[in-house]
């Protein structure tokens, strides 16, 4: 199979379940922002080795490429099935929230905002961060407009905590201070 199909050449592109839409699409929009943030904890991982944080951030990839598909599907029963698939439901919310509480317990309380840096891998999971933010607020647009399941807001809602946390984490383990605002 070729890399390269050349289908996309005008402008549009398909979506997995048949259908083809406009690559600046929200439904594109959504998933590719969801496809930026999963790169960028690619990056995360490849930055500084720290097995905890690493170890949390892979299956957060593998979440990613599920929400990703289930975006890129229109068709409401393999949307559900997608879904499924996947293991994203209030049970993986609730590992994304025990994850969170981890990184409290091993962190001073937040007195101020923190300016984003410190160590490469913090300063990548804020990147990541914002990312998350941005996919999140474009799955919310694409809400307006096409079924989406609300797991997927809650979940990048919690992702993005979590993500702020670990980079807080990632600086702590580093010995690097954090600046505030």
């Amino acid at each position: 199979m070729k890399i390269y199909t050349k289908t996309g050449d005008a402008g549009d592109t398909g979506l997995f379940g048949g259908g083809r839409v406009g690559k600046d699409h929200p439904r594109v929009e959504a998933y590719g922002d969801v496809d930026e943030l999963n790169a960028v904890l690619g990056l995360v991982r490849a930055l500084e080795p720290m097995p905890r944080i690493d170890e949390v951030v892979v299956p957060v990839q593998r979440d990613l490429f599920s929400i990703g598909a289930l975006l890129a599907t229109p068709d409401r029963e393999k949307m559900r099935a997608s879904l499924e698939k996947a293991r994203i439901d209030g049970s993986r919310i609730r590992e994304l929230e025990a994850a969170i509480d981890q990184c409290e317990g091993e962190l001073e309380p937040l007195r101020s905002f923190i300016v984003p840096g410190g160590t490469a891998k913090a300063a990548s999971l804020h990147v990541a961060r914002t990312i998350c933010r941005r996919a999140e607020r474009r799955v919310v647009a694409l809400r307006h407009t096409e079924e989406v399941p609300e797991i997927v807001v809650i979940y990048l809602n919690r992702l993005s905590d979590l993500l702020f946390m670990l980079a807080r984490v990632a600086n702590r383990r580093a010995g690097a201070g954090e600046a505030s605002w």
